[in-house]
């Protein structure tokens, strides 16, 4: 049966209705100088998350096709990087999509690619600077592969990923890359790579996040030199294992692309204006059981709130739209690990990883929301949805008069 959401018990949707507006009282004084200044997204954000899923807000009519019952299912803010509810619908779109149009049935790796706090805060005033960031790791590691094959026409398929937060939500920006293992040549064939060499890695993200820097007039030469000369240079590339069943890719692609924090780890203590988080992190100094004032933890929040038009997400190399346009162009498909040549390969339609798997938008809602609109929840019988109402106020007499009725209106 139909299960809906309940907001308000969920310590996010709590924290934000105690204490936002008091947030937007003493931001700037408190907070602007470490933060920066509280922007109009987040506004917008916080705002939308605090109607999600609310019947007070608007909400579809959904009725029985055999016992002719009712019942409504709220709208939802379908925010994005904030609302984790809505998030993880958006990632469960998101990796069916990559596992039937994009993803080529090869090996992939993750690379996890981080800077030093001394270059952390150029990221906070302008967020456009994290798409040239992305730019950058996507080169510096075609570069890379392209000279541990040996090959450089043949270019690999990169996902780069933003993230802006770290373990506790405070300002972390670092890229998790999805990419594959190897190179695909101007055919379509796959050329594997030899184990890759962190180090070496490390290294060359170094230097060209560094003389990025230096281009765009961020930091002066010999600043960046000063760097260079560091014996812990702050810069990291963590390389993974190989990742070869295709499960595990869609699971690294939605870790990746994850929201900043699980409402599992929050916990909300509204007498003492509290806020705890149980951090991912098992050992190190992020490890453990944290605790925020309200206010600290939300201006953290909202710090990680993306723009309207942000591009958290990029594709480039194999993965890019117009190298994929280029290739169906000529008929050329990714080749298998086989070795084969080009015309020995199955069509890209024939793939088993890849062959179509279409679900309605109600299938996906049940699979991440554990919900099904389109079964009854009186006798199982199909269901459809018959209208929509937006207008609060209409919204609020159908639910007045339900209530004088005695009827659950979100069961129905």
């Amino acid at each position: 049966p139909y299960l809906p959401r309940r907001p308000q018990a969920s310590p996010l949707y709590r924290v934000l209705f105690d204490h936002f507006e008091a947030l937007e009282r003493v931001h700037e004084g408190r907070f602007e100088p470490t933060h920066g200044p509280l922007r109009s997204a987040a506004r917008t954000a916080v705002g939308r998350f605090l109607d999600c899923s609310l019947l007070e807000h608007g909400f579809a009519r959904v009725q029985c096709a055999t016992c002719h019952a009712e019942f409504l299912v709220a709208f939802r803010c379908k925010g994005r990087g904030f609302c984790p509810s809505c998030h993880a619908r958006r990632l469960a779109e998101w990796s069916l999509w990559l596992d039937e149009r994009l993803l080529a049935p090869v090996p992939h790796r993750q690379v996890v690619l981080t800077l030093p706090k001394r270059l952390r805060a150029y990221f906070l005033h302008d967020r456009r600077r994290l798409g040239r960031l992305s730019q950058v790791a996507a080169r510096t590691l075609r570069d890379y592969v392209q000279a541990a094959i040996g090959e450089y026409d043949a270019v690999p398929g990169v996902i780069a990923c933003v993230q802006t937060f770290g373990s506790l939500v405070h300002v972390h920006p670092h890229l998790h890359v999805l990419i594959t293992d190897g190179a695909f040549r101007r055919d379509g064939s796959f050329v594997a790579l030899p184990p890759p060499d962190p180090a070496v890695l490390e290294e060359a993200w170094r230097r060209a996040v560094l003389a990025q820097f230096v281009r765009r007039g961020w930091l002066e030469e010999d600043d960046a030199a000063s760097m260079l000369s560091w014996p812990h240079s702050g810069f990291g590339a963590y390389v993974g294992p190989r990742i070869e069943d295709r499960e595990g890719v869609l699971r690294v692609a939605r870790y990746s692309a994850r929201a900043p924090v699980a409402e599992s780890r929050l916990r909300y203590d509204p007498e003492r204006a509290e806020v705890e988080l149980v951090s991912d992190r098992n050992d190190g100094p992020y490890a453990g059981i944290h605790r925020f004032s309200a206010l600290e933890f939300i201006a953290r929040w909202v710090d990680h709130v993306p723009e309207r038009y942000e591009v958290r997400v990029r594709y480039s190399g194999a993965y890019a739209t117009r190298r994929r346009v280029w290739w169906q162009r000529r008929g050329v498909t990714l080749a298998r690990m086989s070795g084969e040549p080009p015309d020995a390969v199955e069509r890209e339609d024939t793939w088993p990883a890849l062959r179509a798997r279409r679900r309605r938008w109600a299938e996906l809602m049940r699979m991440v929301f554990r919900v099904d609109v389109e079964v009854c929840p009186r006798c199982g019988g199909a269901a459809r949805i018959i209208g929509f109402v937006t207008q609060p106020a209409v919204a609020g007499r159908i639910l007045s008069h339900l209530t004088r009725r005695g009827v659950d209106a979100r069961a129905g």
